[in-house]
């Protein structure tokens, strides 16, 4: 597979192949000064009826899947780059990623030839047995964050202190984050005094603290961190010793993180809440509590992590007195393929020892060599450059908006990168512009209450920002 991997953590001279098709077309960061919303695309263009064809594939579905999802009555068939088309010949622009997965879009051509060519080689054989690719995905996790900062240690630090945790998906990497933290406190209960067991009944320091707006997966201990009382209730009791924190609420740390606390999970930009963005202030306060008491931090940068912001990690850019102890990460890693990783310093990762955690599909040779090959391409300067450029484009795009609509628009534009939310008044907005977006061929999602997020793949071009912002405009103005 050296086609398909040129680079790898140990020689980030970062040549590899810009991302396609989008840089070539890009050219200005600085878009022309519009006088007013576009009005181009006020008529609904994708609202027919399915075709019988794709009606009985509905029916099908509708009888057999169990019905978690309120999907719209078509169904995708295949997508190139930013677009995807459906069954009936309906194409879209994705500005929605795939909820922030496709970094390199749609059936990328060298996602595809490192699929293809693993899996002629050796897909799965277990945990058992050592892999070629997983240590190679290890490796250029650490050496990038050594590279470009995260984890406690600045930009270009040679200090290696970092293991990595390969699951399948976000919600297991943060499971098991917060095993490894429950872990950890135990530990650090029984070295505080002579005599002390990890196992000893008297420990109490297994409390978790979380913030409201949060999301962190549906399984039960993901789910009892996601403080949505529309997600948890139907599943209650959840896990005990879970805490709720406010967002950059500095004076609230004081009480909400105790010494029975082990662990603490955050969002630095909260993306299914509403695009809030933990400021560096509270973060360095945040830090500073969890030293005081030893309780283990935990960054889910799931969505906002791996570029999305425009750095490695969205806390990379920060001081190092606002790093977390572990990171956790899913989406945009594989493009797709299912993967989750934790990444976690020397300090916490020293807990765990062969037995105490396990994964039957996570860090496969198919999920590492995937994995390997994307992160490559992400963390060339060509390519961090671009997606750069793309959020002052996109974000001065958007800056009109809230002064052209002042009555329907918050102020301020959400988010950093390719991260971004549009704060709206009424909380029934949101999700009527996702569905007249969609109904003139743009995807774009809601985001907490009041706000629709933008996430569009991490090389999408000019032209495809153009599109979606004049039809964002288009629905804005009808509402």
């Amino acid at each position: 597979m050296k086609s398909i991997h040129r680079l790898n953590a140990a020689r980030l001279g970062l040549k590899s192949r810009p991302l396609t098709p989008a840089s070539v077309r890009f050219v200005s960061s600085t878009p022309e000064v519009p006088t007013g919303p576009s009005t181009r695309y006020k008529t609904a263009t994708h609202t027919q009826p399915p075709s019988p064809t794709t009606a009985k594939a509905i029916a099908r579905a509708d009888s057999y899947l169990l019905p978690v999802y309120a999907r719209p009555n078509f169904i995708l068939s295949h997508g190139k780059g930013a677009y995807v088309w459906d069954t009936d010949g309906r194409k879209y622009i994705d500005f929605s990623a795939g909820i922030a997965v496709n970094a390199l879009g749609h059936s990328d051509e060298g996602v595809a030839q490192c699929i293809s060519e693993q899996a002629r080689k050796i897909v799965h054989a277990s945990n058992i047995y050592h892999n070629e690719w997983a240590g190679q995905l290890a490796e250029l996790l650490v050496t990038l964050t050594q590279r470009e900062g995260g984890l406690g240690l600045a930009t270009g630090s040679n200090a290696n202190h970092a293991k990595v945790f390969f699951a399948n998906s976000g919600t297991e990497a943060n499971e098991g984050a917060l095993k490894i933290a429950r872990s950890v406190g135990k530990d650090r209960w029984a070295a505080a005094a002579a005599g002390r067991s990890w196992d000893s009944p008297e420990c109490h320091k297994t409390r978790i603290a979380c913030f409201a707006g949060s999301f962190h997966g549906r399984s039960m201990g993901a789910l009892s961190v996601t403080s949505n009382p529309k997600y948890q209730a139907p599943f209650a009791p959840l896990i005990p010793g879970v805490d709720v924190g406010q967002l950059n609420d500095v004076e609230g740390l004081q009480s909400l993180i105790g010494e029975n606390t082990c662990a603490v999970i955050v969002e630095p930009v909260q993306g299914e809440g509403g695009i809030n963005v933990a400021n560096a202030d509270w973060l360095r306060a945040l830090r500073k509590r969890c030293d005081e008491v030893g309780a283990v931090l935990i960054f889910d940068e799931i969505q906002c992590g791996l570029y999305r912001t425009g750095t490695l990690w969205a806390h990379s850019g920060l001081p190092v007195d606002c790093h977390p102890d572990i990171v956790t990460m899913a989406k945009p890693l594989a493009n797709g393929y299912p993967i989750g990783a934790v990444l976690l310093r020397d300090s916490v990762a020293k807990t765990m020892t062969a037995g105490t955690h396990g994964t039957t599909f996570g860090g496969s040779p198919m999920a590492c060599a995937v994995g390997h090959h994307v992160l490559t391409r992400l963390a060339s300067r060509t390519t961090v450059a671009q997606i750069n450029e793309t959020s002052k484009y996109l974000t001065g795009r958007l800056g009109h908006l809230p002064k052209w609509f002042p009555n329907i628009l918050q102020a301020n534009i959400r988010g950093r990168g390719l991260i971004l939310g549009l704060g709206f008044k009424n909380a029934e907005h949101p999700g009527q512009v996702v569905s007249m977006a969609r109904e003139r061929g743009v995807f774009v999602l809601t985001a907490g209450k009041d706000a629709v997020r933008l996430v569009p793949s991490l090389n999408i071009g000019k032209e495809e920002v153009d599109l979606a912002v004049d039809v964002l405009e288009s629905c804005i103005g009808e509402l």
